[in-house]
């Protein structure tokens, strides 16, 4: 009974992983290109929490692009 439960629990949330480190992978890069480009402190900052939304502005643009 306790190894179904654990096999379920694998079935059910090994789809997203692959889509987790591309996230992850583009996070990493999203850093490192924001703060070679910063001039300040301040913007090396502000470029870290732009690595975080990154993604959200390609959707939007690629929705806009689309006509969505």
């Amino acid at each position: 009974m306790e190894q179904e439960t654990k096999n379920k629990k694998w079935q059910m949330n090994g789809g997203s992983a692959p889509a987790g480190a591309v996230y992850g992978l583009g996070f990493i890069g999203a850093i490192i290109y924001y703060i070679q480009h910063a001039d300040t402190f301040l913007i090396g900052v502000i470029g870290v929490l732009k690595a975080f939304v990154w993604p959200a502005l390609v959707v939007y643009r690629l929705f806009q692009y689309f006509g969505f």
